[in-house]
């Protein structure tokens, strides 16, 4: 199959062999002897997931992992048992007792644990993605050791909106969201006016009904993503946005099932490339692309930045398009030269502001 080059991610390699997860409570220590007692511990603690969840916890990971294979250093992951702040803090010890004195943390489920451990662990440093650390009052209290990042989702929706939208021509499209909670949103409407954008400037005819739109309220419920993409498919939606972790695992699941039974259809990933995962026969994928996080390439920003002895502390930063944090996969084998082309020009004409994407819901489709 021919690939084609979209040019916005940087493409990373995968450390051999498969990432299995843990059970609760469980620990992965893959650090490579070779690198030496000395080398730099590098902690995470996952969320709800597993850490081949295909989306935040493996993202994350990857980079880590890319530390360790670019730079040497020694890493370490930790699997809580359950979601709550104590056990997230309880694993977070852990990692601090064994070492590992540079902490990253995937998910806004982490914000009340990492404003506590910012001070029960002054000599250590902290890493939160997509949320910021607080007492539980919402109100950001990022100390000189650590460091808060947020991506702008709604760009990356945005782009792959555009996308789908020149690739599919016309017809109807559809999102499903685990939590709706604002980084899912985003992603919501920024594919909202991305596909809106396409239509008012690029000839495409795609609508979005009401009905289309349906947040699970989970990022682990699988099953529950099959059934809601079944119920979109049925009702002759042409392509599915899934921005819901294992819920849009289960969507992709409905959509290679669709696909092998020679269905038209599509879906979209989202945070990292879920190409492979959509993969039904041979190369061929259900997933059109993906609207991306660069989640791998902003984690080993930020633990080459600690070993330059420039690690952001105190700092809340976010990853758009200006600084190439969110993207499409540099690899598209399921969008035209047409879609790639006025994906890339979407891409460039937001990073010179002359697109402005509102990260903020409006009245787009009814």
């Amino acid at each position: 199959m021919k690939k084609r080059k979209f040019g916005l991610a940087m493409s990373l390699i995968l450390a051999a062999g498969t990432i299995l997860g843990a059970c609760g409570g469980a620990d992965k220590d893959t650090g490579n002897k070779d690198n030496g007692k000395n080398a730099v511990k590098i902690g995470m603690v996952t969320d709800a997931g597993t850490i081949d969840d295909k989306s935040f916890n493996q993202g994350t990971w990857e980079g880590i992992l890319q530390a360790k294979e670019e730079l040497g250093i020694q890493e370490k992951y930790l699997k809580p048992a359950g979601t709550t702040e104590a056990e997230y803090l309880k694993e977070m010890g852990n990692l601090y007792d064994a070492g590992y004195k540079f902490i990253v943390a995937p998910g806004f489920k982490f914000e009340t644990a990492i404003f506590h451990a910012q001070d029960k662990y002054k000599d250590a440093k902290f890493v939160i993605l997509d949320g910021a650390p607080h007492s539980g009052d919402f109100k950001p209290v990022v100390k000189d050791n650590t460091v808060a990042i947020f991506f702008s989702e709604h760009e990356s929706g945005f782009i792959a909106g555009v996308a789908t939208a020149v690739e599919i021509k016309e017809g109807e499209a559809g999102f499903i969201g685990g939590m709706e909670i604002p980084a899912v949103q985003k992603f919501n409407w920024g594919f909202q006016q991305g596909v809106k954008y396409a239509n008012d400037n690029l000839g495409t005819n795609i609508t979005i009904k009401a009905e289309n739109v349906v947040y699970q309220g989970s990022f682990d419920n699988v099953a529950a993503g099959g059934q809601i993409a079944a119920q979109m498919y049925d009702r002759g939606v042409d392509v599915i946005f899934a921005a819901a972790g294992g819920v849009g695992v289960g969507a992709i699941n409905e959509a290679k099932t669709r696909k092998k039974a020679g269905e038209k259809i599509w879906i979209v990933g989202v945070d990292s490339d879920q190409y492979a995962d959509g993969i039904y026969e041979g190369e061929k994928s259900a997933v059109l692309t993906s609207a991306m996080k660069k989640l791998d390439v902003v984690t080993l920003d930020i633990i080459k930045r600690e070993l330059d002895g420039n690690f952001p502390g105190g700092e809340t930063l976010t990853y758009d398009a200006k600084n190439d944090g969110i993207g499409l996969p540099e690899e598209n084998p399921n969008l035209s030269d047409e879609a790639i082309a006025k994906a890339k020009e979407a891409f460039d004409k937001i990073k010179s502001d002359e697109i402005k994407v509102s990260g903020e819901q409006g009245s787009l489709f009814k």
